[in-house]
């Protein structure tokens, strides 16, 4: 389906881990891809002190120099469609977007704002994909000895199941486009 001017549903999924950590958004299609990113920062938690970078197997890799002008309408055409989103290239976060489908732009809703999620990000440098999962295991045996230390970095207390979406919707809230 060839998309018109609207909002775009998005459901984005952290790459690589099981059970997934993903969310589904809606922005509006005018946007630029930069504001996109800092849109996929907040709803995924992140903090947004790495490189980024998007690409779609069809388009190719969006020049960063093209983010603040580039709106994703512009390069988005159809539902279905699936971009990249690479974050912190030393951890290798990779995300999957997926549009999932539109809506029409007098929506009242107001964006950008998120529909539903799973499941809490990573910790910002944790190492990538094998740290995450390391660092699940460390904090959830007491007796390992790096427990205390790993909790200490994580300040104090870390729920990889945790997701509020009325939290993440307050935090997005504050982004009113």
């Amino acid at each position: 389906m060839q998309l018109s001017i609207g909002i775009l549903q998005l459901k984005i999924t952290l790459d690589g881990i099981e059970p997934p950590i993903w969310r589904r958004i809606l922005v509006p299609s005018w946007i630029p891809f930069l504001t996109l990113n800092k849109i996929i920062q907040r709803a995924m938690g992140w903090k947004d002190c790495h490189q980024h970078r998007f690409r779609s197997d069809r388009k190719g890799e969006l020049k960063p120099s093209m983010e603040k002008t580039v709106r994703l309408g512009d390069l988005i055409k159809k539902e279905g469609e699936v971009w990249r989103y690479e974050y912190d290239f030393g951890d290798g976060w990779t995300h999957t977007l997926l549009v999932e489908k539109t809506l029409p732009p007098d929506d009242p809703k107001k964006y950008p704002i998120c529909l539903e999620g799973a499941r809490a990000c990573p910790p910002e440098d944790c190492g990538g994909v094998p740290g995450y999962e390391e660092t699940l295991e460390i904090i959830a045996d007491p007796k390992h000895p790096e427990h205390e230390a790993r909790l200490e970095w994580l300040g104090g207390k870390y729920d990889p199941e945790a997701f509020d979406l009325a939290a993440l919707n307050k935090k997005l809230s504050r982004f009113r486009l």
